[in-house]
């Protein structure tokens, strides 16, 4: 897979990936689309995707900013002024006083190191900081997550709707030719009125089920389109012997113990509750004391009409102790409001565990009985194909009727229909369930990758 958001230095090298799965998406007489294709694409022109990346790019600086509380501070200072002022003597020895006017320049230059050597503020917010990184980085987790189960969820929908339409269309034209059919037997004499109206009847609702099926996939493609960036066409069609099988045989608690370690939102709404901690610490802070190492050096030229013509080094080493006593209740009542705000996180965090365990639960639930399902589902299309046949051997010999053929055929389209959905579903919930236990990667998109031809 191309590494997205690469150095300047690799720009070459992803700019012809891009043009390259483009052409396969759009060039003329160009294949059906890839999911390994839509989720690349997906990663350049996903607009909430690129939105986290670029959200995790700023959370990352939240660790350097809480660590500048702690590092030296170097400030520098110059100042520089034309002055004129006039000096009068009014000493015993002048009668009546001399005046001296006086025109000069004062210049001070100074430099300052302070350095904190007790700053609860200051500890706090560098804690906050590096829980607002981590964050941050949980939160992009689980987009990556999120983009990989919106692409595979929207072209397997594609799909779906692909074959609902292909059936569609498979039972308009089977009803055309069964119509076809009860016409010629009617003029010989051997049909009936009735044969003629329900093939009809069953003719126009099945007409009406294409035009839907072929909006719905419209829908379906655009939505598509919309998560890679592009317009998309057919895609790839599930390989006929695909049959589920569980890979994952782990028992419920293995998941639950890997969803708590490692499921994105989680972790995110973990460190929420750490963010808050901090906040509560540095909110009381404001009743701390702070000691500061604080050295200056400093140069002045006439800096005063009492220097003037007088050149003075200033340099200084000592510490700066500042005591807050009362801020008008300030600080007591943002302490309350923190130590609240940390209440609802820790509710929030279980909450999002709860969420989380009972969406595992059902998937895992899912995930047992889907072979099942899915096994149960071939059997009845099987039964269903061999009851078309049985049905049209009763008709020729007068034991059945033209309706009778006509819901054996329904039945088996239906089976079709189920069929499909049953091993889409079973895809998106192993994926939703991985999901849920965190470990979703571009390795599990690969994976269901190879079962589409």
């Amino acid at each position: 897979m191309v590494a997205y958001f690469q150095s300047p230095g690799r720009l070459l090298k992803r700019t012809t990936t891009v043009v390259a799965v483009a052409l396969m998406l759009y060039g003329h007489g160009a294949g059906a689309v890839t999911l390994m294709q839509a989720y690349e694409m997906a990663l350049q022109n996903d607009p909430t995707y690129r939105a986290a990346y670029y959200s995790n790019e700023a959370a990352k600086e939240n660790a350097k900013l809480g660590l500048s509380n702690l590092l030296p501070n170097v400030s520098g200072s110059w100042s520089g002024s034309q002055n004129r002022d006039t000096l009068t003597d009014r000493s015993a020895q002048v009668t009546n006083g001399v005046t001296v006017p006086r025109d000069f320049i004062s210049r001070s230059a100074t430099v300052q190191l302070r350095q904190s050597l007790f700053n609860l503020d200051g500890w706090a917010r560098y804690k906050q900081g590096k829980a607002q990184t981590k964050y941050g980085q949980a939160q992009f987790d689980s987009q990556k997550q999120e983009v990989i189960y919106r692409v595979v969820s929207a072209y397997l929908d594609v799909l779906y709707k692909q074959e609902l339409l292909s059936l569609a269309k498979v039972e308009r034209d089977m009803l055309v030719e069964q119509r076809k059919v009860n016409d010629r037997l009617f003029e010989k004499g051997e049909g009936t009125k009735t044969d003629m109206l329900e093939t009809q009847a069953r003719l126009d609702v099945s007409e009406a089920a294409v035009l839907e099926t072929e909006d719905a996939l419209t829908v379906s493609r655009e939505t598509l389109g919309t998560i890679i960036g592009g317009e998309v066409g057919e895609v790839q069609e599930l390989v006929p012997d695909f049959r589920v099988r569980l890979k994952d045989e782990q028992p419920f608690d293995y998941w639950k113990t890997v969803a708590l370690e490692r499921n994105p939102d989680i972790q995110t709404a973990r460190y929420g509750v750490e963010i808050a901690d901090q906040e509560v610490l540095k909110q009381r802070a404001g009743h701390a004391p702070r000691v500061d190492l604080v050295g200056t050096y400093g140069k002045t030229s006439s800096d005063s009409i009492t220097t003037f013509q007088e050149d003075q080094k200033i340099r200084s080493i000592g510490l700066q102790v500042n005591i807050p006593f009362y801020s008008g209740g300030q600080v007591a009542a943002s302490s309350r409001q923190a130590v609240a705000s940390r209440e609802k996180a820790k509710e929030d965090l279980q909450a999002q565990i709860d969420k989380i365990l009972l969406e595992l639960r059902k998937d895992y639930s899912v995930m047992a009985s889907s072979v099942k399902r899915v096994d149960a589902l071939m059997k009845s299309e099987s039964s269903a194909q061999t009851l078309i046949v049985a049905t049209e051997q009763s008709i020729k010999g007068g034991v059945r009727i033209n309706l009778d053929a006509l819901n054996a055929k329904q039945q088996l389209y239906t089976a079709k229909r189920d069929l499909a959905q049953a091993r889409f579903n079973y895809l998106l919930t192993a994926l939703r369930m991985r999901a849920a236990a965190g470990t979703v990667s571009v390795e599990d998109v690969r994976e269901i990758a190879a079962y589409f031809r």
